[in-house]
C-alpha cells in the first residue's frame, strides 16, 4: 500500500524551483534511497514531506493528506507519523538519552510515567542502546548518537522514517550498521527513504534508487 505519492510536482525554495515534475511512489515496508549531489533538491524533497517546505503544483499526499494547501493546523498531526533522522543529531546536549526521548513523547501528548518509560526502554533496545540511557550525548561516540535518533524517530511507531544523510559524518563500518538498522526497520513494516551521497553503501546495501539531478527525480 503506498504511504507517499508524488505526481508531477513542483518544489521551491525560497521561491526558487528545486524539483519539477517529480512523481514517485513509496509502498509500506519499503526501503529507498534518494541520491544526488549536494545541492540537488534531496534535503528539499524530504522537507517537503513533511512539510516544512511547501509543494507549489502537481499533486502530493502523505498518508492520505494533500501537501498542496496544506492548513498550518495539520502540519504537527502528519508530523507525529513521520520519524526524521538527522546527520548532525541534534540532540539535546543538556540532557541524557533518557530525558531526550522523554522531551519528544512529552511534546507529542504522552502523559503516563509507566508507558512514557516502557516505551524508551523499548526502542532503545531495538537499536541496542538500552543500556545508554542515562549517558549524556557528548558521552557517546558519533554511531551510538545515531543510534539515539534512530530511536527517537521510532518513538512515536512511524510508518515512515525520513533518514537525511545518516552515515554522513560516521566512518566506512558505523555507517553500514546504521543502515543494518534501518533495513530491519523497513523488514518491520515502516517505509524508510534515506538520503545519502555514500554510492559504496547502495551498492553494498541493494534497494531501489531515486535520483536527483538537473531538477528531476529519476527513477532507477
Amino acid at each position: 500500500m503506498s504511504i507517499l505519492k508524488y505526481n508531477d510536482v513542483e518544489i521551491l525554495r525560497k521561491e526558487l524551483v528545486v524539483l519539477k515534475h517529480v512523481s514517485f511512489s513509496l509502498e509500506e515496508g519499503e526501503f529507498a534511497y534518494l541520491i544526488g549531489r549536494v545541492g540537488s533538491g534531496k534535503s528539499s524533497l524530504m522537507k517537503s514531506i513533511y512539510a516544512e517546505i511547501p509543494v507549489f503544483t502537481g499533486e502530493a499526499e502523505v498518508f492520505g493528506t494533500p501537501l498542496v494547501g496544506i492548513r498550518r493546523k495539520e502540519i504537527p498531526m502528519l508530523r507525529r507519523k513521520i520519524g526524521i533522522v538527522f546527520q548532525d543529531f541534534q540532540l539535546l546536549t543538556d540532557r541524557t538519552v533518557y530525558e531526550n526521548l522523554r522531551f519528544v513523547l512529552n511534546a507529542t501528548g504522552w502523559r503516563d510515567k509507566i508507558e512514557i518509560d516502557d516505551r524508551i526502554e523499548q526502542v532503545l533496545r531495538q537499536v541496542g542502546m538500552h543500556t545508554k540511557s542515562y549517558k549524556m550525548p557528548h558521552e557517546l561516540s558519533g554511531g551510538e548518537q545515531q543510534r539515539i535518533v534512530i530511536a527517537r524517530a521510532l518513538l512515536n511507531r512511524p510508518k515512515l522514517i525520513l533518514a537525511d544523510e545518516p552515515t554522513g559524518n560516521l566512518d566506512p563500518e558505523t555507517g553500514q550498521q546504521i543502515v543494518d538498522h534501518l533495513r530491519e526497520i523497513a523488514r518491520q513494516g515502516t517505509a524508510v527513504l534515506m538520503a545519502t551521497h555514500n554510492l559504496q553503501l547502495v551498492e553494498q546495501y541493494p534497494a531501489r534508487v531515486l535520483r536527483c539531478g538537473n531538477k528531476q527525480l529519476v527513477s532507477e
